[in-house]
């Protein structure tokens, strides 16, 4: 079954009808009962095709991707900062990938599906039950990333976690080495708080929720793998000096909130 899925997901018909289906399905809780702010979509304007990097702090499962779907199609039909109405579902920007746990894919029937908009699957390289340290990605994940970036844009979360001010993995960092992308930092924040971890339930309605996509980072390919980890993580204001500030928790002023 996870074969035939591969096949489907490379077939552009297939991800532009998962697209529309998960698209339409999550834009009121994005756009309606809750607020999306977006910015620093001119960044995206001008970008290739092809190996861009979008690397980002993680706050659910699913909502954060889904998000950043809308705003690729939504830039795609010129719009800025905005999603406004959801016509840029007739003609998708499906040129992406997005990288996810293996496991959580294969966790049910939905996430199966949106396996099919374009998931990059990973295998985590540590046994929980023996409290194994983690040791990076597997050597034929990091060649799939790679290939998918000949190809598309690709957007992967550093931290591999939901938990803020993780510490980042050196996957990511050693990807970039290799395949010397262009890298755009986006910092998002809400999605805690609006949706529950896997993404698919509210938890509370009218939160503001936000999106902010950085200009591409000057990078230094031939430095350090633990200093090119380290800008990132500055990046997507995930460092040590970030949860210092309560970046986490001070990205704008709060709104009152509706328990559900």
């Amino acid at each position: 079954m996870s074969k035939l899925r591969e096949r489907l997901k490379n077939i552009k018909l297939v991800r532009k009808l998962v697209y529309v289906v998960v698209g339409l399905a999550s834009y009121p809780g994005l756009n309606i009962i809750n607020k999306l702010k977006i910015s620093g979509t001119e960044h995206l304007k001008n970008l290739p095709r092809q190996n861009v990097l979008f690397v980002s702090n993680h706050q659910t499962y699913f909502a954060d991707v889904i998000t950043f779907l809308h705003i690729f199609c939504a830039v795609k039909w010129g719009k800025q900062n905005r999603l406004g109405i959801p016509y840029y579902f007739l003609n998708p920007f499906t040129r992406v990938n997005y990288v996810a746990a293996e496991q959580t894919m294969n966790g049910s029937w939905i996430s199966k599906l949106f396996t099919l908009a374009g998931a990059l699957t990973v295998r985590r390289t540590w046994n929980h039950e023996s409290g194994e340290k983690q040791r990076g990605l597997d050597p034929s994940d990091t060649r799939k990333i790679t290939r998918a970036l000949e190809e598309n844009w690709v957007i992967t979360f550093p931290q591999g976690t939901t938990k803020p001010f993780a510490p980042g993995r050196k996957g990511t960092a050693l990807i970039i080495k290799q395949s010397k992308p262009i890298v755009i930092p986006v910092v998002i924040n809400g999605f805690w708080r609006a949706f529950n971890k896997k993404g698919l339930k509210f938890r509370k309605t009218g939160v503001k929720l936000s999106v902010r996509f950085k200009a591409p980072l000057e990078i230094d390919y031939d430095a350090r793998t633990e200093d090119i980890l380290a800008q990132i993580m500055d990046a997507i204001e995930q460092s040590k000096e970030h949860m210092m500030k309560g970046a986490h928790h001070s990205m704008g002023k709060e709104i009152p909130v509706k328990e559900v």
